[in-house]
């Protein structure tokens, strides 16, 4: 479905609010990475050139659990927004009531004002209509650009579109939803999703509802180890989800049904403990020389085969990193592959934090063709839910 963009407003003379994802990383006061700040500034700049009276900026900040906490304040991210887009950005202290008023008017025609953490009032978090209204009131339309918020039913992603003229999807939201959209719906193929990861708990809806979808599924990380248990293999001390060995054993079942390719480990690097600078060695899956060690990594053979599958891929998809990449002795597995899907000439999708955090060391960020900074949102979008921010648009 195709949504109803910022593209298609009237924003001349209006009041804009925008719902940003400005929940970012603030150490002492200094934003540690501003990449949630920067994907929004194509919509935040296309307010402005389009005749705007107010563009007003709406984001949450960590969990402050419902009241005021200087640690989360937006302030440092009102000075970040300023310098970025070369004007002033005025911070209200407040998202609503007489604070934001007052400063929603002191910012001028054209201005831009950044309201505080919407989490300091507890209305925010249950979706409450009121706070919803008190917000809409601030604006004359509402752009929801905050897709890593939109699969949460809260009162500036879903409840405030009841309360204003006219709502639609800002430039990140609608990215997100075309590309991931497509990778479901109508991917080139052969059609691989690479998905690894800590839990298969995590993943688990995405894994079913990739089933039917995909040509090939590549399961790397700890979650592998779940894998291994069920089939009775000697896991060490790696990672496992007990309650998950039926759903893993289902998973392979029906992986066999539909002659669907489902590639797990055939080697790994195993260590007796997660840190640097441990004895490392690289063993085929099921030896038992594992012992009371824990497998951190694919092993070589593994990234042969799985650089093979993605290389005749027309559209991957990757969530999760193969071993804890953040430790170099265990971060070949997830540098192969982020440098293999580099590679790929059709469309490339990356999700998750850790995932984009590898593509960043592997240096290949640039040859992605669409990364999501949803997280959360990527994952239950993918997974078949229906996201609450993005049901509440309107459709174009």
């Amino acid at each position: 479905m195709a949504w109803r963009t910022i593209e298609d407003l009237d924003l001349k003379g209006r009041r804009v609010l925008v719902r940003v994802d400005f929940n970012v990383p603030i150490k002492n006061g200094d934003i540690k990475d501003d990449t949630r700040i920067r994907a929004s500034l194509p919509t935040i700049k296309y307010a402005i050139e389009h005749g705007a009276s107010r563009v007003i900026l709406c984001s949450h900040l960590g969990r402050p659990k419902g009241k005021p906490n200087p640690e989360f304040t937006l302030r440092p991210v009102a000075a970040r927004v300023s310098q970025l887009i070369g004007r002033p950005v005025v911070f209200a202290e407040d998202c609503v009531g007489e604070q934001a008023k007052a400063a929603v008017e002191q910012a001028g025609d054209g201005g831009v004002v950044l309201l505080e953490n919407l989490r300091f009032h507890p209305e925010e978090e249950k979706n409450d209509p009121a706070f919803a209204r008190e917000l809409a009131s601030l604006a004359d339309v509402y752009v929801n650009d905050a897709f890593g918020s939109a699969h949460r039913a809260h009162a500036s992603t879903e409840a405030v579109v009841g309360f204003v003229k006219e709502a639609a999807a800002g430039f990140l939201m609608a990215a997100e939803l075309q590309h991931l959209g497509r990778v479901l719906e109508n991917p080139d193929r052969p059609f691989v999703a690479v998905l690894g990861g800590a839990k298969v708990s995590d993943k688990l809806e995405v894994i079913q509802n990739f089933l039917p979808r995909v040509d090939a599924l590549l399961i790397g990380g700890a979650m592998a180890y779940t894998f291994f248990k069920s089939r009775g293999l000697p896991v060490g001390k790696s990672l496992v989800e007990a309650d998950l060995l039926d759903a893993a054993r289902d998973i392979e079942r029906r992986s066999t049904a539909r002659q669907l390719r489902l590639e797990l480990p055939v080697d790994h690097v195993v260590a007796p403990k997660l840190e640097a600078g441990v004895p490392t060695e690289t063993l085929a899956v099921g030896d038992a020389a594992i012992g009371d060690r824990m497998g951190l990594d694919i092993g070589p053979k593994t990234i042969d085969t799985y650089r093979s599958v993605i290389g005749g891929a027309k559209t991957v998809i990757w969530n999760g990193p193969m071993g804890v990449f953040e430790i170099d002795a265990f971060a070949k597995g997830t540098m192969d592959i982020a440098k293999a899907i580099a590679s790929v000439t059709g469309t490339t999708v990356i999700g998750g934090g850790d995932s984009i955090a590898a593509v960043a060391k592997a240096g290949v960020t640039d040859r992605i063709t669409h990364i999501s900074t949803g997280g959360g949102a990527s994952l239950e979008f993918l997974g078949g839910r229906e996201l609450p921010g993005v049901a509440a648009l309107p459709n174009a």
